[in-house]
């Protein structure tokens, strides 16, 4: 029963390193996406990581680069 349990947490923490390697990938690709000046696209992957990654240290990021984009002439 112990191996049982040490296998189960190990599988959870990697599915949460998991978890931050796609967030990691679309908040990127929305910064490559505001560097070429297109922040509609670039406002869609930062709202997926939200919704998506919403326990990742990428939505706090994200949801401050959607304020920054909202709030922009």
């Amino acid at each position: 029963m112990n191996r049982l349990c040490v296998l189960i947490m190990l599988l959870i923490a990697l599915s949460a390193g998991c978890t931050d390697t796609g967030a990691q990938s679309l908040y990127e690709t929305a910064q490559l996406e505001e560097r070429q000046n297109n922040p509609a696209h670039a406002q869609q992957l930062y709202q997926q990581i939200i919704e998506e990654y919403p326990s990742s240290d990428y939505a706090g990021k994200a949801r401050e680069r959607l304020l920054h984009l909202q709030h922009r002439p």
